[in-house]
């Protein structure tokens, strides 16, 4: 039996371990394990990565940048915290901590600790991004200011929208600047017809898993064939690489479509990101060749937030995948944050603002 859980807020640490011969070389790098919430209202605990940068902090502190990471898997293994090389967001970190910037990356609920990762639930992801930024704040030699920016793609992009979202009530005491999302998981209601005409049916299967671990009474038999749930425990306890679904069709795996079966179309509609209205300003960056999550999907995202008078910026790289365009827009998305941590108004491209 794992030790109890000792009480504790949200952001409070639970333990601090530094990482040695990190290949980090702008700061020090630090696996942390902090306290946060279930859906259900729960202390749980959740581990990440918080690099401090080199050299004096400003008299203010140090401003947090929050990375949420994308697809890993739903096993415990899969958490970016625990990969040899742990830094998650490899050497795009490095120019931040050259600015002094605190870098803080959450493995979300689930990942390395007990219970099941709830993969594309907005509120858990979100909950994880914000209250790394508040155990940043606990290390006292860290010296994090209550400033941050979130940056996340996919199901990190998915993340930091729910961040953004949540963000002014979860966690008052903190400012929220802006958010990045680059190729976030949007539209759910419209990946049913999507899943049905790939080949591989693996992110499908770990989206209804994760639902089913936020929401246990939501029941797999009203939407999975037997063969589907069958095969459930290859996805629980495995990263984004199994292959038990390989050559198997939508048909083999679902029997009534999520979008349209209760409780599951209402609990998609929930977790679908971008019906709000939210305080602090959105980049959202595309690849227009993306397969994964096709650019589409964050057209119909910001068509929908510029009518509900969001401050957002989208931009779409013409020939780059779901991965490539990470690198490819990063000085764009480096610029973005630079200039929200320097006060600067955040440029819209909606039509009317």
């Amino acid at each position: 039996m794992p030790d109890p859980l000792p009480a504790g807020n949200p952001g409070d640490l639970i333990r601090v371990q530094q990482v040695q011969n990190s290949g980090v070389t702008d700061g020090t790098l630090y696996r942390v394990m902090y306290h946060s919430r279930s859906l259900q209202n729960a202390d749980i605990s959740v581990t990440g990565l918080i690099t401090v940068p080199n050299g004096e902090p400003p008299s203010g502190g140090r401003n947090v940048l929050s990375w949420a990471h994308g697809t890993t898997g739903l096993g415990d293994d899969c958490a970016p915290s625990k990969k040899p090389d742990p830094f998650s967001i490899g050497g795009f970190a490095a120019p931040f901590l050259d600015e002094g910037i605190i870098v803080a990356a959450t493995d979300y609920e689930g990942l390395g600790t007990p219970g099941v990762h709830p993969y594309i639930v907005g509120e858990s992801e979100g909950r994880g991004v914000v209250d790394i930024v508040r155990a940043a704040r606990h290390l006292s030699f860290a010296h994090a200011s209550d400033r941050f920016v979130v940056w996340g793609h996919s199901q990190g992009g998915h993340a930091a929208l729910f961040a953004n979202q949540i963000a002014p009530t979860w966690a008052p005491e903190l400012h929220l600047l802006g958010t990045e999302a680059g190729a976030p998981a949007s539209e759910l209601p419209l990946l049913g017809t999507l899943f049905q005409g790939l080949p591989d049916q693996r992110l499908l299967m770990m989206v209804v898993d994760g639902f089913h671990a936020a929401y246990p009474d939501a029941d797999l038999h009203a939407i999975l064939t037997d063969k589907a749930i069958a095969l459930m425990p290859n996805v629980t306890n495995s990263c984004d690489d199994f292959n038990v679904f390989k050559g198997m069709s939508y048909s083999d795996l679902i029997k009534a479509d999520p979008g349209k079966t209760a409780p599951w179309s209402d609990l998609i509609t929930q977790n679908d990101p971008g019906h709000t209205r939210m305080d602090s300003p959105l980049l959202i960056i595309h690849g227009s060749s993306d397969t994964t999550i096709p650019a589409v999907a964050s057209q119909l995202l910001v068509d929908r937030l510029c009518k509900l008078g969001q401050v957002v910026t989208r931009r779409v790289y013409d020939g780059q995948s779901h991965t490539s365009v990470v690198p490819t827009a990063f000085p764009d998305v480096k610029r973005w944050i630079d200039d929200r941590f320097a006060g600067q108004s955040a440029p819209s491209s909606c039509p009317t603002q």
